[in-house]
């Protein structure tokens, strides 16, 4: 997913600052039978990528902070799974990440997990020095997702193809680097997956257990590659980004068929956690979009189950 600069106090490049602090936290310990997740099956939520527009960190009329969307997930959108994004995080102390959690834990969301979007990594790069740069940065921000008790993380494969053998052992590293964390790692058709429907299922082949599916209804270079993508991608999904593009007065969706992007996943077996990816320059026109889309797969599902 892509976003706009956010007006908060850590920016994306403040992110790749503070982050190595974490170094001296280190990984969470080692649980010696971590109990299963719970099903995420017909949960439907947000990409806090939706309220990149709006967010602030200090309470502003007409803003959104953070530390209140859980509350505003229940009240306002009867919705409770919450998937993070690095530049919507306007800190990495874990007191703040703590808050953050609790806020979740306490209105009974759901935070699953956290987008690694840090500009500049490349995790294939043909540079030893290059790659070894994004595997140790994305392994600070696995520590970020641990504090915030998240189940997956997605970092990005670089921008551009990369070797797959080359890219697979990167991922592989940070799968083993996750896992006794409790944490698993996604890939989602971003950058140069776009234009390839084949991309993720030979990426995942490659890597192996540990990395899953996050597909993107929006991020497709054109509708034909979207419909075949979703088609290869949905089977080997945990999660989904349901991204709408503009509304119209009545909710119609001029861009691409939203429920054939449904129907694909639900053909496939896929059930959930599906996260609204929207924007809108007003926060309550945002609140009302949501409501109307959240209403809207909630009917779908309802006639398939």
């Amino acid at each position: 997913m892509q976003s706009r600069p956010i007006p908060l106090a850590i920016s994306r490049r403040g992110l790749l600052c503070a982050a190595p602090a974490l170094l001296a936290i280190g990984p969470s310990p080692t649980l010696a039978a971590q109990p299963p997740r719970p099903s995420l099956a017909g949960e439907l939520g947000v990409t806090t990528g939706s309220f990149v527009r709006h967010l602030t960190v200090e309470r502003q009329a007409g803003k959104l902070r953070l530390l209140d969307l859980p509350q505003v997930m229940r009240d306002e959108l009867d919705l409770r799974i919450i998937d993070l994004m690095t530049a919507t995080l306007p800190s990495l102390e874990p007191d703040y990440l703590q808050k953050l959690r609790d806020a979740a834990q306490r209105t009974g969301c759901v935070l699953t997990n956290l987008k690694m979007n840090q500009p500049g990594l490349n995790l294939g790069s043909n540079d030893k020095a290059e790659r070894r740069q994004a595997i140790d940065e994305y392994k600070r921000t696995i520590d970020v997702a641990a504090l915030l008790g998240v189940r997956w993380v997605r970092p990005l494969p670089g921008p551009q193809r990369p070797d797959l053998a080359r890219l697979a052992s990167a991922y592989r590293e940070l799968i083993d680097y996750a896992a006794p964390q409790n944490i698993s790692l996604l890939i989602e058709n971003f950058g140069w997956l776009a234009s390839d429907p084949a991309a993720i299922p030979d990426i995942i082949k490659a890597v192996g257990s540990g990395l899953a599916a996050q597909p993107d209804t929006g991020n497709w270079s054109e509708n034909t590659v979207r419909y075949a993508g979703l088609t290869r991608a949905f089977p080997l999904a945990v999660s989904c980004d349901f991204k709408a593009r503009n509304l119209g007065p009545a909710g119609e969706h001029d861009a691409y068929d939203l429920k054939r992007c449904f129907d694909i996943g639900w053909d496939a077996g896929f059930r959930g956690p599906w996260c609204f990816e929207h924007a809108d320059e007003n926060l309550a026109q945002l609140y009302a979009n949501l409501g109307l889309l959240r209403d809207r797969l909630r009917q779908w599902i309802a006639a398939r189950s």
